[in-house]
């Protein structure tokens, strides 16, 4: 069978039996897949018909390592033969889920020290929120249910993650948002004050928030913002909570996001670079007080659990993962090789007309187009749905942001792009850039 013919195959069976998430049902009807990947080793992946694609996006910012890492699957292999999956309910344990916890208390910063595993962000999501509901209640409050969160934040796409995300588009999905959450101005600590004002500090469990937003269009707090956030819940005893499921392991040039910021989360959430997409995999990461004062007056069953909650094999993956992390020194490349692109990035915006702010840290970045560079105007049309097209037609794949007046790119390649590699992407989007600008 023919590469083509194989493609056709596929994109029928696709077609009729394929629901994809976050895509258009009547555009894959119409078009069928975009792209039908086939395999992918380092940074590239290559579809069924074998053209080579550089991933600039790490998939769902989420491939850190890169792929094709055989260590992963001899881990994984070596794993699932020994002892693929047990439970971890009632006081059941395994050594992979042990030491993953533990590792993962190791690496985080401050007391961060219990972990709940869970399959991924949005389920990490859902179980940090019924953790600090649950905290507050076995603590005499049980008035403290609400969730500060910000707008232009992205949380999941289960009940609560849905309703906790400010992106009006995910709201508009469902009929039924959960209740609980408050949404505020994403930077205004002010925003904040006034909300617990509204609300009563009684009544509110934790602020959320990423510390970078990703999905919202990779915006960075301003200056000061997640300190004197952090302030303000001491101040009115209120729960902090920091989303890392895209920021953390790495992607930023530290290991976690909160890190540059110089807080300590009561709570961590994460998932996607915890096994860089190998496996499902995500975890909650509670703080000392938090953790101890939960054994202390949380009494009987603890009444949430997953099915894959520490699951043996996506532990042994998540372990494995980090090794390679730490042994090929990746949180450091992440910062040289991000600082090398955004300079490149920087000196493509001298070149072009349409290229507005150029913004990063580490290897996660977002590049504005605009009609006025001096003004910052914005095109009536979304470029950047063009500029990722010709990108994609060329061998490079990212994603736009196009939510509220944005018109953006965003970028997050996998932590072990080199140079090299790095001037093959900057190469491939100047040339998108330049078609596209000169058919405005």
């Amino acid at each position: 069978m023919s590469n083509e013919t194989l493609r056709q195959e596929l994109v029928e069976l696709d077609k009729k039996y394929f629901i994809h998430p976050t895509s258009s049902l009547q555009d894959q009807q119409e078009n069928g897949p975009g792209i039908i990947f086939d395999k992918a080793e380092g940074v590239y992946v290559t579809d069924v018909n074998g053209k080579k694609y550089l991933e600039g996006m790490a998939s769902l910012w989420n491939v850190n390592i890169g792929y094709g890492r055989k260590e992963i699957a001899e881990a994984a292999k070596e794993q699932l033969e020994k002892c693929a999956y047990v439970s971890s309910f009632t006081g059941l344990s395994n050594e992979p889920a042990i030491r993953l916890a533990a590792k993962i208390a190791e690496i985080t910063p401050g007391d961060l020290n219990g972990v709940f595993f869970t399959s991924g962000g949005s389920e990490s999501n859902d179980s940090a929120y019924k953790f600090v509901r649950h905290y507050w209640k076995v603590k005499g409050k049980p008035e403290k249910t609400k969730i500060i969160a910000r707008e232009r934040a992205y949380h999941g796409v289960a009940s609560g993650s849905t309703s906790a995300t400010g992106i009006k588009s995910f709201h508009e999905f469902t009929t039924s948002l959960a209740p609980g959450f408050v949404h505020i101005d994403p930077d205004d600590p002010d925003a904040f004050r006034k909300a617990i004002e509204e609300e009563g500090a009684d009544t509110i469990a934790a602020f959320l928030t990423e510390p970078i937003q990703g999905a919202g269009g990779v915006n960075f707090p301003k200056e000061g913002y997640l300190k004197e956030i952090r302030k303000i819940c001491d101040e009115y005893d209120i729960l902090f909570i920091a989303d890392e499921v895209i920021s953390g392991f790495g992607r930023t040039g530290k290991m976690f996001a909160c890190e540059h910021y110089d807080i300590v989360p009561d709570v961590m959430i994460m998932a996607k670079g915890i096994s860089s997409g190998y496996i499902q995999l995500g975890a909650v990461v509670l703080r000392e007080h938090v953790h101890q004062d939960l054994i202390k007056y949380s009494k009987g069953v603890l009444m949430h659990g997953l099915t894959y909650s520490g699951h043996p094999t996506a532990c042994a993956v998540g372990l494995k993962n980090i090794e390679i992390m730490e042994n090929e020194n990746m949180v450091e490349n992440s910062k040289v090789m991000g600082d090398l692109l955004a300079s490149k990035l920087k000196e493509l915006q001298k070149e072009t007309d349409i290229v507005g702010e150029v913004r990063h840290l580490g290897l996660v970045g977002a590049i504005e187009l605009v009609k006025n560079q001096e003004t910052g105007e914005r095109f009536k049309e979304k470029v950047s749905v063009k500029v990722v097209a010709k990108a994609r037609e060329r061998g490079l794949i990212l994603r736009n942001v196009v939510y509220w007046d944005k018109d953006t790119i965003v970028y997050s390649p996998p932590l072990c792009i080199n140079e090299k590699e790095v001037n093959e992407f900057v190469d491939i989007l100047k040339g998108a850039i330049f078609e596209v600008q000169t058919s405005l």
